[in-house]
């Protein structure tokens, strides 16, 4: 295992010189002037120049992209173009970590819920409740946000008092209750649908008959068959949104002022703040790659049968 894990961290330098590099020179080529959003109605052709020539923006691209690069594998990402004396990741750091929080909570009511349900549901096929639930999963799911949070705002702020209507104090304040139920439900019906139908191919496979034609009782044939070969591909979707834990919806934040990471992403794309999205794209290509990784290693624990070379 350990030469698996070193051989996949090798391939890290190469992921982000790829994924920077292609960042960095569609920033540089493509549409707009940081510069000129920087100066807006001041704007003025020798200003604009004088400050290129300040920022370095006036050298040449691939001496712009060596330079940037030998700095932020010191971690220096840079000074924000929109934000002037803020470094990049003093503005990340602290939103990135909002959204992890919120994106946490969310994947947990998403896990909690949907996977012992899924899990339910294919012991219950050929009855009613299966096909009853499952609808019941997607109409949850397609209710869309937009629409979800003002009706959780509506009963649980307004009507009920429970919590207040908007801000963020935390995952133990009463206010990250309503970014749980808004943005975890509508997992609970996808996870709930790939974990039925794993168990079920599960539970058609021989070893299953052959561990009941042993004697085995059913909570002993799903505890040390079912279970454990029906989680397997539920690790490759939640691998997939651990790498995706560091942003948020940028229509969360903005109804429910949640100072996350997905809003303020989006205004550095607008503003043309390069280093600000630079950053963005390494830290999340770098939580990408570990993600699979523990995905991978996560398969060897559930299964000792399943071995890398």
């Amino acid at each position: 295992m350990l030469k698996f894990i070193v051989r996949r961290l090798l391939w890290l330098p190469i992921l982000l010189f790829m994924v920077s590099a292609f960042t960095f020179f569609i920033g540089t080529y493509g549409p707009g002037d940081p510069v000129q959003v920087m100066l807006g109605a001041r704007y003025d052709p020798d200003t604009a120049d004088r400050l290129r020539m300040s920022l370095g923006l006036d050298r040449p691209v691939i001496i712009q992209y060596v330079d940037y690069m030998t700095s932020a594998m010191q971690g220096d990402f840079g000074e924000s173009l929109r934000y002037r004396g803020r470094g990049v990741m003093s503005l990340l750091a602290p939103k990135m970590l909002v959204s992890l929080q919120v994106n946490l909570v969310a994947m947990s009511v998403s896990i909690i819920i949907g996977l012992p349900l899924g899990f339910w549901l294919a012991h219950k096929q050929g009855t009613w409740i299966d096909p009853f639930v499952v609808s019941l999963t997607l109409m949850i799911m397609s209710i869309p946000i937009m629409l979800s949070i003002p009706l959780a705002l509506w009963g649980l702020c307004l009507k009920a008092d429970l919590v207040p209507c908007s801000g963020w104090g935390g995952v133990f304040d009463s206010r990250i209750l309503i970014p749980a139920i808004t943005m975890g439900l509508p997992g609970v019906a996808g996870l709930a649908r790939l974990m039925r139908s794993s168990t079920l191919e599960v539970l058609g496979q021989d070893f299953v008959r052959t561990a009941y034609a042993k004697g085995l009782t059913r909570i002993q044939v799903d505890y040390r068959h079912v279970l454990r070969n029906s989680i397997i591909p539920i690790i490759t979707v939640l691998s997939l949104s651990l790498a995706g834990m560091l942003t948020t919806g940028f229509i969360t934040e903005r109804l429910l002022g949640i100072p996350g990471v997905g809003d303020f992403a989006i205004q550095s794309i607008f503003n043309r703040d390069y280093p600000v999205i630079m950053a963005f794209t390494i830290v999340l290509a770098t939580v990408f790659v570990f993600a699979n990784l523990l995905a991978d290693i996560a398969y060897m624990l559930i299964d000792p049968r399943i071995r890398v070379t």
